[in-house]
């Protein structure tokens, strides 16, 4: 009897050993299962925002090389077109108002104006063509020698200057530092923007003239520098 006992009570404790030794394998099991889940979706994570990173990056390239070649064209076209200015053309005006000398952009034309009535001199200087002098345009030069007083052309401007539209300073040119005169920069009219310059000539006066901001760098480094006329 008690060898009958012993028998069954080794019996169930194998099958317990068994199932235990069963379950140790399936939770091994579940769990590399589960650790292989977690790596594949890892892995598969880390490519795709691998793949998005350099998806994006080859985009972020593209468009930093466009606006390179963009930026290349720009420049190598503001640099061919301040070529194309040289040499510079030369006008002069009558000899009995001073012989002014002016330099200016081979690239612009010019239609000057000869008479003796309230402006002796009047002429226009744009690029390409002189649009029509009736209407509202806006030149990239103007150089006119009018009969009125330099006073009487300061004071011409003076309601502008008093409300802050223009600016007013002394100036005199590079070239006829002796003569001194008045710059005016801001609002020249009611729809131009730009700067001129009033200079006593004898017994006239002298006024030249951007009427926009886009031929300041012209005017200031190409026409006033090379400016000149006998006082």
């Amino acid at each position: 009897m008690r060898q009958r006992l012993n028998f069954a009570t080794m019996s169930s404790m194998k099958v317990r050993s068994e199932r235990g030794f069963i379950n140790v394998l399936l939770l091994s099991l579940i769990a590399t299962v589960v650790f292989l889940i977690a790596a594949l979706s890892f892995g598969a994570w880390a490519f795709n925002s691998r793949q998005d990173y350099k998806n994006h990056s080859d985009k972020k390239a593209a468009v930093a090389a466009s606006v390179a070649v963009q930026s290349t064209q720009s420049s190598d076209a503001v640099k061919y077109a301040e070529a194309a200015k040289s040499p510079l053309k030369t006008y002069v005006g009558p000899e009995a108002y001073g012989s002014v000398t002016l330099q200016y952009p081979k690239t612009w034309s010019a239609y000057v104006i000869n008479d003796n009535s309230q402006t002796p001199l009047n002429s226009y200087f744009h690029p390409d063509y002189v649009p029509d002098i009736n209407g509202n345009s806006a030149f990239s030069l103007r150089l006119s020698i009018v009969s009125s007083s330099y006073s009487s052309a300061i004071a011409g401007y003076s309601s502008f200057v008093q409300s802050k539209k223009l600016s007013a300073a002394p100036y005199s040119l590079p070239k006829v530092p002796s003569v001194i005169g008045t710059r005016f920069d801001g609002q020249l009219t009611t729809s131009k923007q730009g700067s001129i310059i009033i200079l006593p000539l004898r017994n006239v006066t002298l006024e030249i003239s951007t009427e926009s901001t886009d031929f300041l760098p012209d005017f200031n480094n190409t026409i006033l520098p090379n400016l000149t006329f006998s006082p």
